[in-house]
């Protein structure tokens, strides 16, 4: 026994050595062999139409080297359940033949396709069939049912290769081929032939999996799967006698019937399942018609029984698989398109900039060459061309660097939207057509946070779907509350979003007063985003005045829009910036201030961009945000200073313009203290006055906005 550099045991080695344990090498072996001796029994054991045995055949010729001959010695007990007669002897021979090739196959290395194995399987089928039939002078019928005996085995053959060569890793992966998952139910499905021999009483085993089987794939994965299982699992059953070949059109029709149903409830879909196996059992006067019902009675019960946990793990698989064939690939696509195109400009950004400092340098050497040849005029002339060209190409990288983080905004945007659910779709659609309303699509969007919105895009103008009893149903259909809904019209096209109510609600009341009387340099916006946030802004233009009013108009517009339009901040910031930098020849500037409120959680990021300071009330007491920052409009590049906090019910965000700021942290301490009994738009007002009440002498724009986080 290994013992450490110091010679002492560790507690593990201690524990052996007291206690040994008894090794058994080859216990994974043994197992494994044992696992291929059964199933080989068990398609051995199984027949078709009664007298026919094909898969025993068909398992052992694709068995590997090591494996083929236990799954022989299990195929051929199970073939001997049915006595000692010539067709006995004929399929023990064609196992023997099965396994003499497959062992053939390992040793010439020629498993790499399933071809060889599915011609010895059929030839072992055809050989020993043909000779049976000419020892027993069988007339063309008997030829004809070898001959097809021969298909099927091959069939089986192929379906059993390709389940044993599959690549089952990537089943983590959800990635596991289409054509190798056919292969893996056709191949259950043959076994399932086998099992139909079993009865317990008067009870089938095999058709009681396969009803619940049907039902549950009916109920989690939708009813084109379910009546696709159906047809598979009825013609395989139908397959052990010529009896049963009516079970094929009995459970298609019923799940068929039962998936009407099945969006009312799964108690509703088995009851309507049973139902019409009834009828057929009762109109068809078969032999075996109680037996069916009785089997098809128990599946559904079974299926009505199914455990918590279980059905939990089912819908979440079957949501998972919907989303992934639905919109996976095309969101993953369209995601990684973006961000290509977003690195793509980001490049040509770093090369315009590049460029621009190469031909900087060059021109500025050329001039100092000319320098002594021109006049002093001309060459102040040419230095003033050059500062305005290089200031053209620099704005022009910069919009370059925007466009790259717009997109990368819309990435992340299509990124965070996890799945679309068409199942609740399909019923929105159904709800709207009952009252004629035909939309050109409708859209259940759910993101990374569990938040869903609807958004239903039509021809002409739809107002009745602002009427309470569509939001009401909508609800119930995706079992969410939502709000009034948002519609915007576009041309001859309307588009209606229901946007999930949020835990808690943003009263606000704003007031401003214009320094000259006319036109407020301050701009006000108040809006809400489709992710229940929302969103304030104070956008203070240079000055006073229309040219103030103006930059503010820009600031706030140019950022309220594309914030809209889905756009972050960081990248929204940048395209102001640029705007108000080739506006005009004179200096242009604009501050911007952003509280972004999360309604979900409280979440409340302040944004300021040489904005002043914020205040925020929570109970009694007063907290100030206060971030340094340069206003948009002066520097290329320039950046939101951040702070986050938590607001609970009843706490107050207030925004406001220096021209209120600048009368003094006191005074803006003592009246805010007094306004918590106010609303917030007597609040705004309240500031407002006592504002130019203390300001004297000296006017400037204001504006402030006051907004208390509520209980929705």
């Amino acid at each position: 026994m290994k013992k450490k550099k110091d010679g002492k045991m560790t507690i593990t080695q201690k524990i052996r050595e007291r206690h040994p344990v008894v090794e058994t090498p080859h216990f994974k072996q043994i197992a494994e062999y044992t696992v291929f001796t059964v199933i080989g029994f068990l398609f051995g054991c199984g027949s078709v139409l009664g007298e026919l045995h094909p898969f025993g055949i068909s398992i052992v010729a694709v068995s590997k080297r090591k494996h083929f001959l236990f799954t022989a010695a299990g195929a051929a007990a199970g073939t001997l359940i049915y006595g000692l007669n010539a067709y006995t002897a004929r399929y023990i021979t064609a196992l023997l033949i099965a396994a003499l090739c497959a062992f053939g196959i390992s040793a010439l290395r020629l498993g790499g396709e399933p071809l060889a194995a599915v011609v010895s399987a059929f030839g072992a089928a055809l050989i020993t069939g043909l000779i049976i039939d000419v020892k027993l002078s069988e007339n063309v019928s008997g030829y004809v049912l070898t001959l097809a005996e021969s298909i099927l085995c091959a069939g089986g053959t192929y379906f059993f290769y390709r389940v044993l060569h599959s690549d089952y890793r990537r089943l983590r992966f959800s990635a596991l081929a289409y054509d190798e998952t056919a292969c893996v139910v056709i191949s259950a499905a043959l076994l399932l032939i086998n099992l139909s021999d079993i009865k317990l009483y008067r009870f089938t085993p095999a058709r009681i999996v396969a009803v619940c089987v049907m039902l549950t794939v009916l109920r989690f994965f939708g009813e084109r799967r379910g009546i696709v299982f159906a047809l598979c699992l009825g013609f395989v059953l139908s397959l052990n006698s010529s009896e049963t070949l009516l079970i094929t059109g009995v459970f298609a029709f019923s799940v068929m019937i039962a998936s009407l149903f099945i969006n009312v409830s799964h108690l509703a879909a088995g009851a309507a399942f049973l139902l019409c196996v009834s009828f057929f059992c009762i109109s068809s006067q078969i032999g075996f018609a109680a037996d069916l019902f009785a089997d098809s009675a128990a599946g559904c019960l079974i299926f009505l029984l199914l455990p918590v946990k279980l059905t939990a793990k089912l819908e979440e698989l079957g949501e998972v698989n919907s989303a992934a064939h639905n919109d996976g690939s095309l969101r993953q696509s369209l995601v990684l398109k973006l961000r290509f195109a977003g690195t793509a400009m980001a490049a040509i950004s770093e090369s315009v900039e590049q460029v621009s400092e190469r031909i900087d340098e060059i021109t500025r050497k050329e001039n100092r060459k000319l320098k002594e040849e021109i006049s002093e005029e001309e060459f102040a002339s040419r230095e003033i061309i050059l500062e305005k060209t290089n200031q053209i190409r620099r704005v022009a990288s910069d919009q370059f660097f925007s466009i790259s983080g717009m997109l990368e905004d819309l990435a992340f945007e299509f990124d965070k939207f996890e799945t679309f659910d068409s199942s609740a779709s399909a019923k929105i659609r159904s709800l709207l057509s009952d009252y004629d309303i035909h939309p050109q699509s409708i859209s259940v969007v759910e993101d990374k946070y569990s938040r869903i919105r609807v958004e239903i895009l039509a021809d002409s103008p739809t107002s009745r779907l602002e009427k309470p009893f569509f939001r009401k149903e909508i609800g119930k259909i995706c079992n969410r509350y939502f709000d009034a809904p948002v519609i915007t019209y576009c041309k001859d096209e309307t588009m209606v979003s229901f946007n999930e109510r949020p835990n808690f609600r943003l009263e606000t009341g704003f007031a401003q007063h214009s320094a000259d009387g006319h036109l407020c340099g301050d701009t006000v916006k108040i809006l809400g985003d489709s992710n229940g946030h929302s969103i304030l802004i104070i956008s203070d233009g240079m000055g006073t005045g229309s040219r103030a009013a103006l930059d503010g108009a820009m600031g706030a517009g140019l950022i309220s829009k594309l914030i809209n339009a889905g756009f972050g901040f960081d990248s929204a910031l940048k395209v102001v910036n640029c705007a108000l930098l080739v506006k005009s020849n004179d200096e242009s500037l604009a501050t911007l201030d952003i509280a972004n409120v999360d309604l979900f959680t409280g979440k409340c990021e302040m944004l300021k961009s040489g904005a002043p300071a914020s205040y925020i009330i929570k109970g009694k007491s007063i907290n100030k945000c206060e971030l340094f920052s340069m206003p948009a409009g002066i520097l290329r590049g320039i950046e939101f200073a951040r702070r986050t906090a938590v607001l609970s019910p009843g706490d107050t965000v207030i925004l406001m313009s220096d021209g209120i700021s600048d009368l003094g942290e006191g005074w803006i301490k003592r009246t805010i203290g007094s306004l918590s009994l106010l609303q917030p738009q007597e609040a705004a007002d309240t500031i407002i006055k006592a504002a130019l009440d203390s300001s004297g002498e000296k006017i400037d724009d204001m504006s402030v906005i006051v907004a208390r986080l509520t209980r929705n």
